[in-house]
């Protein structure tokens, strides 16, 4: 055999999409692991023409699950970021919108048992160590990808997948503030650095002379505004306890202005080399977050609700996005829970193919 298969369903969730595999089924060193999703993804070239992804990077992400070690949880939930052609596999992040298919990926691999009407999943991202109870629709004990819930990003209808984030702060560097500032400044830019479900360089837009409504296109193609944005993650990055971020797709970026199409403030997300066409689901939570808190970056730019839970709406690239978060405010802004409203679909499965030399199987 020249080719080694590996079982897989393909799905789309939220926004993204990818390969969802069975940890079980896939390498157990790290190293050798990277290879073979590089393989399976085609990482290497703009089109990923040697494998299944799309040649964007919200198109070459990896899910990878088993049952869980943790006793509150059902499913561990590993994530991957496959980059487009420089070869690279980040283990760092997570990601909210393939997490949107983990519940019902889970069931169809048979990790998860479906119950009649609806099914709870808890899933503990082992990126992260975030807790998320997904509640994913099964009428009649069966999965259903059907439904009228729509989301921007996504034509058509679907199944609702609502999902509660919970013990999301600090997730990556362990503190909501990494740098203990609610504002740094790194070549003359204000910025809020938050760690909410991702870590985050929050700016405003008018500091970059931009007016935060830009389309994707018109922003990829502003060269200028990307060079100074990664000197500024960078420097970041280090304050933030991240060490060299050069090669990390975290922290991610983001851009806050006032709304203007009735939500509650108008964003902009990076991952971080590119524009995101709409908006992460981890990254709406620490955007939120960061227009929630006082004396963030957001000052200014909304009227800030005071009332827990509250509905802040993300107006993005390719419409909104509704983030219900519960917190408390008494000296600072305390996070509960975060909740989203997502849906997700089965594309695929069978087996991917990647070359035996790089791995010959279990």
């Amino acid at each position: 055999m020249t080719q080694t298969g590996i079982p897989y369903v393909f799905m789309r969730g939220g926004t993204s999409r990818g390969p969802y595999f069975n940890r079980a089924d896939l390498p157990t060193d790290r190293e050798t692991l990277a290879e073979v999703l590089l393989a399976a993804l085609g990482s290497g070239h703009p089109l990923n023409i040697d494998g299944i992804g799309g040649g964007a990077a919200v198109t070459t992400k990896v899910a990878m699950l088993s049952s869980s070690q943790d006793d509150w949880a059902d499913v561990d939930y590993f994530f991957a970021q496959v980059s487009v052609e420089d070869r690279l596999v980040d283990f760092k992040p997570t990601c909210g919108n393939i997490l949107s298919g983990v519940g019902p990926a889970a069931i169809e691999m048979g990790l998860v048992q479906a119950t009649a009407g609806e099914t709870e999943v808890k899933i503990r991202a082992v990126n992260t160590g975030a807790r998320v109870v997904a509640r994913v629709q099964t009428p009649e004990g069966r999965l259903t990808y059907a439904g009228d819930a729509e989301i921007a990003g996504v034509p058509g209808k679907a199944a609702p997948v609502a999902l509660n984030f919970m013990g999301v702060v600090g997730s990556a560097t362990g503190a909501f503030l990494p740098t203990g500032n609610l504002r740094d400044k790194f070549d003359g830019i204000e910025v809020t650095c938050m760690d909410v479900a991702m870590p985050m360089v929050i700016a405003r837009a008018a500091d970059f002379g931009l007016t935060g409504y830009e389309t994707v296109a018109e922003l990829d193609a502003n060269r200028d505004f990307f060079a100074r944005m990664e000197a500024i993650r960078l420097a970041a990055g280090a304050a933030m306890g991240m060490g060299d971020v050069s090669k990390s797709v975290t922290p991610k970026f983001g851009l806050l202005a006032p709304a203007r199409d009735g939500g509650t403030i108008a964003t902009r997300y990076f991952m971080p080399w590119n524009t995101h066409p709409s908006m992460a689901v981890t990254g709406a939570q620490c955007l939120a977050s960061c227009a929630l808190t006082p004396g963030s970056v957001a000052d200014g730019l909304l009227d800030r609700p005071t009332e827990s839970p509250a509905s802040v709406v993300l107006e993005h690239a390719s419409g909104t996005i509704d983030v219900l978060v519960d917190f408390e405010m008494n000296n600072h802004f305390t996070l509960n829970s975060a909740g989203l409203l997502r849906t997700a679909r089965k594309l695929a499965d069978g087996k991917i193919y990647v070359p035996a030399r790089i791995w010959e199987g279990a």
